[in-house]
């Protein structure tokens, strides 16, 4: 007679997406070090979306869940505050899984609009995820400028230089401002009014957002940097302002 056998759970499936990032990593990135004490998911904004937190996405992981990893939605809720790493007592680097499991995706099937943002950046050397060109920004800035000179007389000598060579400081801006919102930029050009700070914008690579990041795409991500540190250093500017 044949003896039934039993077997209890299931063997652990090869995950070739939890081996890369732990290759990416230092020291893996601490991802197997897990104690599942649920710190992570305590303090993170995402929990609970799409019923899914940063403890259950790791146990998906470590367990060779890469099809549902890849068909999760949760990955592009995650905002990368890193407060998962901040509190978990391992120092396990959950934000790099997340961004490494968006870019599992193929590129066309990632979220439509940061796809769209990113495609737009990549159009001009402005690198505006809006389009802007480099003539618009300028008119834009300039007819705000005068503007405020204008209406406040205690700001008649402030400045909102773009290209201005040798600058201590090369400040970046929201794309969004100038297009939907061009009196936001004035604050922080009255903060370095105040201050005496020497700035200017770049024509080129003024856009402060970098969707190509949000969406994984490390070529394009690498073009929207280069465009501006190319900008900076061509105008030989001393520090870079990252104002987002």
């Amino acid at each position: 007679m044949t003896e039934a056998v039993i077997k209890l759970g299931r063997n652990k499936k090869a995950s070739t997406f939890l081996d890369k990032v732990k290759d990416l990593l230092p020291e893996g990135g601490n991802l197997n070090a897990c104690l599942t004490c649920g710190a992570c998911s305590s303090g993170c904004p995402a929990t609970g979306l799409a019923d899914m937190d940063p403890r259950k996405f790791l146990r998906m992981a470590a367990l060779g869940m890469d099809e549902e990893i890849i068909a999760s939605d949760w990955p592009w809720m995650c905002t990368m505050c890193m407060r998962c790493i901040y509190v978990c007592p391992m120092k396990i680097d959950i934000p790099q899984l997340i961004f490494n499991a968006r870019g599992l995706r193929p590129r066309e099937d990632r979220p439509k609009g940061i796809l769209a943002s990113c495609d737009m950046a990549l159009r001009n050397d402005t690198t505006s995820a809006m389009g802007t060109t480099e003539e618009d920004f300028q008119f834009v800035v300039e007819d705000v400028l005068e503007e405020y000179r204008e209406a406040q007389p205690e700001f008649a000598e402030m400045q909102a230089p773009i290209d201005k060579a040798g600058a201590q400081f090369f400040l970046n801006q929201n794309s969004r401002e100038p297009v939907t919102e061009p009196d936001e930029m004035v604050p922080l050009w009255k903060i370095l009014h105040l201050a005496g700070v020497d700035w200017t914008y770049g024509s080129k690579g003024w856009a402060g957002e970098n969707y190509c990041m949000f969406l994984a795409d490390d070529p394009s991500w690498k073009q929207i940097t280069a465009t501006t540190v190319g900008q900076a250093n061509k105008l030989k500017t001393k520090t870079f302002l990252n104002t987002e």
